[in-house]
C-alpha cells in the first residue's frame, strides 16, 4: 500500500507537542511499515537523512499549503492509496481516503484562551477535517467525546491511539543545566508555552504560597511566550527573585532540567495529551497534574491529581511533595512504571492498523504510484 503522509509539520525547527507527535510518529511509521510504500509531503525540505526509506515531495507554496498546494498536488499528480495527516488539518480537495489526527478542542472549552480569529479557523477545520476524513485518530478518550459532542462524530468513526514517549528521555545529571541557567537547588519545573491554557497566573499565586516556609524555592518556567502571555510575563518578572523564565529549552537539555526539579506542575486547564507529564516521569520526577481533560490518561495513579481551578488545592500538593520523601519517592516508581505504557512502537502499528482497515474499505481509493 501507498501511504501519503503530510509531514509539514516534522519540519518545524522549535517544535511543540503536535511537531512533536508528527516527526516522531511519522519516523516510526517507516519503520513499523515494512511492505509499505510512504510518500510524505513537505512545504519546506527537511534534513537530509531524517526519514529514511520515505518518497520525498517538497512542493514550496507561501500560505495556503495545506488547502490550496497540496490538494493541487493530490488532484494532479499520481496519488497514494490513502492520506494519513497527523496535525488536525485535512486539505479541502483529498479525492482517497484520508485519516486524520484531532488532538484536542480546547478552544472549545476555553474560547478566550485563543484569538477570534485563530478561533474561528481552528473551530471550522477541526469540523471540516473529522466529518470529511475517513476515519480519525485522537490522542486522548478526551479528545474522542469532545469530538462527538461538539461535532457529532460518530464515535465508532473515531480510534483512540496514545502517542509514544521517548525513550531517549531518562534522568540525568542536572547540574550541568541548573549551572547553565542559574538555578537554584530546590525548583519547581513546569514546562510548555506560555499563554492563559496552561494556568500559570495561578501556578505562580500557589508558589508564591509556598515561600514563607520554603524561602529558596524557586519557580521554573520553561517555554516560549504565546499568545495572551503578557500578563503571565509581567508576574513572572514582578517575582524575578524566584520566578525564574527560561523561554524555549532545547531537547537536549530537558532531562536535567527535569531530573534536577524537585517537582514537575502542570496544572494546566485543559489538554489534547499532555507530553511533559510523561517526559518528567520518565526522567524520575514526582508530578502534580490537573485532574481534567486527558491528565488523568497520561498521569494514571502516578501523580497528584487537583482542580487546575483551586489554587489552595495545587499549593496543598505541591507542599506535600516538598516535605514527604516517602510520597515523592512512591510517586517516582510509579511514574516510572506508567511511562512503560507509552511507545511510538505501539502508537505506529495502532495506526497502520486503522490505514490498512481504511484502505481495505475502499479499495477504489487506489492511486497510481
Amino acid at each position: 500500500m501507498i501511504i501519503g503522509i503530510d509531514a509539514s509539520r516534522a519540519t518545524v525547527a522549535r517544535r511543540t507537542g503536535t511537531e512533536h507527535y508528527a516527526r516522531r510518529l511519522i519516523a516510526a511509521l517507516l519503520a513499523a511499515g515494512a511492505g509499505h510504500r510512504f510518500r510524505l509531503y513537505f512545504r519546506d525540505a527537511p534534513a537530509a537523512g531524517i526519514f529514511p526509506g520515505a518518497e520525498l515531495r517538497v512542493i514550496p507554496f507561501p500560505r495556503l499549503w495545506t488547502h490550496v498546494r497540496l490538494s493541487l498536488e493530490l488532484l494532479t499528480q499520481p496519488r497514494p492509496e490513502v492520506l494519513f495527516v497527523p496535525a488536525h488539518v485535512l486539505p479541502l480537495a483529498h479525492p482517497l481516503p484520508s485519516v486524520v489526527t484531532v488532538h484536542d478542542l480546547g478552544y472549545r472549552h476555553f474560547p478566550g484562551a485563543h484569538p477570534a480569529r485563530q478561533r474561528l479557523y481552528l473551530d471550522w477545520s477541526t469540523r471540516f477535517s473529522a466529518r470529511a476524513a475517513t476515519h480519525v485518530l485522537a490522542d486522548s478518550a478526551a479528545t474522542q467525546h469532545d469530538l462527538t459532542r461538539f461535532y457529532g462524530v460518530p464515535p465508532e468513526k473515531i480510534s483512540v491511539v496514545y502517542p509514544g514517549r521517548e525513550d531517549s528521555l531518562a534522568r540525568a545529571d542536572p547540574a550541568p543545566v541548573r549551572a547553565r541557567y542559574g538555578l537554584a537547588p530546590d525548583y519547581l519545573l513546569h514546562v510548555g508555552t506560555l499563554q492563559p491554557r496552561k494556568n500559570l497566573l495561578r501556578l505562580m499565586d500557589a508558589a508564591a504560597s509556598l515561600r514563607a516556609r520554603w524561602p529558596g524555592l524557586q519557580l521554573v518556567l520553561a517555554g516560549q511566550p504565546g499568545w495572551q502571555s503578557g500578563p503571565i510575563l509581567a508576574q513572572a518578572r514582578a517575582h524575578a527573585e524566584w520566578v525564574r523564565l527560561l523561554d524555549y529549552v532545547p531537547d537536549a537539555d530537558l532531562p536535567g532540567l527535569y531530573s534536577g526539579a524537585r517537582a514537575f506542575v502542570f496544572p494546566s486547564l485543559y489538554e489534547g495529551f499532555g507530553f511533559p507529564v510523561l517526559e518528567a516521569m520518565a526522567c524520575g520526577t514526582p508530578v502534580v497534574c490537573a485532574n481534567t481533560s486527558s491528565l488523568p490518561e497520561v498521569a494514571g495513579e502516578a501523580a497528584l491529581l487537583v482542580d487546575p481551578q483551586d489554587t489552595a488545592a495545587l499549593a496543598s500538593a505541591m507542599g506535600w511533595l516538598l516535605e514527604d520523601a516517602g510520597l515523592r519517592q512512591r510517586l517516582i516508581a510509579m511514574g516510572l512504571e506508567q511511562v512503560r505504557k507509552f511507545s511510538w512502537e505501539r502508537a505506529a502499528k495502532e495506526t497502520l492498523a486503522v490505514l490498512d482497515q481504511v484502505r481495505a474499505k475502499h479499495p477504489l481509493g487506489a492511486g497510481l504510484a
